[in-house]
Order: C-alpha cells, then structure tokens, then sequence
C-alpha cells in the first residue's frame, strides 16, 4: 500500500511528492510549479539525549514498559521520530531496574521499537565537583567501573549507544578503550579533565562532548581548560543544546566555527519536566526542580544552576539558524542525519529507500511548528 505526501524538501527548497510504500519512501518526485506555501518536508528528527517528558523520568525505580511506550509516542508531537531514552547518575539498584524495563519495553512493544534506537547512559562515572556535575547527585559520582558498566550493558540487552563520561579518573583511558572496543560511543561531559586526560580519552577511543558547554564549572581558566581542548579536537562531534537557555548565542557561533556542521549535532537534554507547566516538582533523578515562565528548568533556590531541559530539539533547529547563520539544511540535519550517523541508525534521510521517518513542519517568524509526523510510514501525529 502507497500513500503519498506533498512539501517542500528542507535542503533544496524543491517542492517535491513523496511517495511511502511499506513504511519506506519509494519515490520523489519534483513538482514543476513550486507551492512555497507547503510545508517543509525534513527527515524525522533524531534525538540522542531525553531523559523523559510529562512528568515521567525514565530513571525511576516503579518504571513500567507502559511508561516508556507512553513517553515515546509523546515524541511524535515534537516531530522526534528515533531517541535514545537516557538514564542519569544513580544508584546501580535504579539504573538496573530502569534499564531493565527499557529492554523490555524494547523487546515486546511495537510503539517503543519503531521509535527507540538504543539507550544513552549519562553517568554515574562523571566529576563529582559542583559545577562539573551540574544537577547530578553528587552521592552517585563515582569512577569507572568495568564490571558494574557489563552488569548494566547486559540488564539493558546491550542496547546501551552512548555513554557519558569524565576522563578525570585513574584508568579511564583503559576503561574507555574497551567500551569503545564493545561498540558504544563514548562521550566526555560533566567533566573537570585537565588537558592530558582529555587528550588521552580521545586516544583511547572517546568521540563525542556530551551538550558542550554545560556541566562546567562557572568559572574556568582562561587556557588550558576542558572546553578549548575538546573544541580543538577534531576527533570530537559536540553535542549541543542551543534551546536560548543553556548557551548564549555569541558561545553558541563560535562553538560552530571551531566545529563546522560536520562536526556538531543537535540534542534537547529535556528532562521528564518537558510538557509540565511552571511550577515545583520532585524529580526521581535529582530531587527538586523548578519549572519557569521562560521554560527553563531549574534547581529551586538556584536560578543560575539549569537542572536539565524542557524545550524540544525543534527550538535547536531555529536558535542555531538565528544564533550562527545557518542555512535550514544544515540546521536540520545537525537534528537528524548527523546524530543519526553518530548511532549508525537507518533513518534521518529524506531520499529513496530510506524509512518513511519524516517530520513537515512550517517556519514562521523563528518559530518551528510540526505539522505532522511520519513514523516508519505511518502518520502518527498530525495538527
């Protein structure tokens, strides 16, 4: 069965007709007369870094397949159409459990599997100092452990992509070398590495900065430090969250130039407090969390500290247009192909025989609106 969708194509401006047949695109075909009213047709977002939403953190010891089904299908709205459900610092009991209900979930749901493209373990190995671990307890820091990150892989079905690490510790090269040697892409974040630590995770295998620029310290020195070093470092694809809140747009221009598009993706971080009004709440993760009027998420009594993200990765798609000059091609791919590169997942593309995972949205003013969302073919939200 065929059905066929009209837009016009994020990266040429084309407009085009969309052919899905079986849950992947068939055809595409260029319209003669271009319709710049149509919508923007774009491949499905990819997010590599969500923690939960409406009030549902996946770290949570009373965690259920239904909650993760639940909190996956909330996706479509935000035109997200492949995540990685992400656990942060806890203790081994939480992160066991949730990951194990994870698996679960993907193994024996159909709405969780078509969305959920591995895990992203976020922690517990991270910098304990203030600033570095950001709103991580700083009781579940601790340094890397071998047995316990197998003991969590298998609980998870070996579905755990990203791990999220600081190098600061004795051994973590060695540690890093052999996540990396089992097929997880290693991460630096939440950090206070000196420069050879930095150096020597990357020569170990480490890849990726997990949202540079956040989970520091407040102050830094001016040369050497952990994010020069990590800007500098070719061999690391930057993470970021540009939602207004976490970095300003002149740190957010010169991130892009020091890493280019080839060089950066686009993730939301969005916390379980994504969707909630403003207001006080208990986070599973990490205690009180104070939602704004702005949308910013916070510790209470602590405006300055951000305790995670409520804005979806759409909002990173226009801020980094506005905040770098970015062409929307460019912009939209740092949300989908690229972060989808990252995983070695097979979506992110508008192109033939690719999955049908496509989101069309329209731009108004700096606002991106989705209109609707195609997951695996099949319209799953539509405004």
């Amino acid at each position: 069965m065929s059905t066929t969708i009209i837009g016009n194509r994020y990266d040429t401006g084309e407009s085009v007709e969309v052919t899905i047949t079986d849950g992947i695109i068939s055809a595409i075909q260029t319209i003669t007369e271009s319709e710049p009213t149509l919508s923007v047709i774009a491949p499905g977002f990819v997010d590599l870094q969500i923690n939960g939403y409406g009030g549902q953190e996946f770290n949570d010891l009373e965690l259920s397949v239904e909650d993760v089904r639940r909190v996956s299908v909330q996706m479509d709205v935000d035109g997200v159409t492949t995540y990685l459900p992400t656990l942060t610092s806890q203790s081994y009991e939480m992160m066991h459990h949730a990951f194990s209900v994870m698996h679960h979930a993907l193994s024996t749901d159909a709405d969780v599997q078509r969305r959920v493209a591995g895990f992203h373990m976020e922690g517990p190995y991270m910098s304990g100092e203030d600033g570095p671990r950001g709103a991580h307890p700083v009781q579940h820091m601790r340094p890397p452990d071998w047995d316990e990150f197998c003991r969590l892989q298998e609980a998870a079905g070996g579905n755990i992509k990203i791990l999220t690490m600081s190098p600061e510790y004795d051994g973590s090269a060695e540690f890093i070398n052999k996540v990396a040697n089992s097929g997880v892409l290693v991460s630096i974040g939440h950090t206070s590495a000196n420069s050879d630590q930095i150096k020597a995770a990357v020569d170990a295998g480490a890849r990726m900065s997990t949202h540079l620029g956040n989970g520091a310290h407040r102050q830094i020195r001016r040369h050497p430090n952990y994010l020069w070093d990590q800007l500098a470092d070719d061999r690391l694809v930057a993470s970021l969250i540009v939602d207004g809140h976490h970095l300003p747009a002149e740190v957010v221009k010169v991130f892009m130039r020091c890493k280019g598009v080839d060089g950066a993706v686009l993730v939301s971080d969005i916390t379980g407090m994504a969707g909630m009004p403003p207001g006080l709440y208990e986070n599973n993760s990490i205690g009180g969390v104070e939602v704004l009027e702005d949308g910013r998420l916070v510790v209470p009594g602590q405006r300055q500290l951000l305790a995670g993200a409520s804005l979806p990765i759409g909002v990173g798609i226009t801020k980094i247009m506005e905040y770098a000059g970015l062409a929307l091609k460019d912009a939209v791919e740092l949300a989908s192909t690229r972060p989808a590169a990252l995983i070695e997942c097979e979506c992110g593309a508008l192109q033939v025989g690719a999955p049908a995972d496509l989101c069309m949205f329209t731009l108004d003013n700096g606002t991106l609106e989705v209109q609707t969302t195609i997951n695996r073919g099949e319209i799953v939200f539509q405004r």
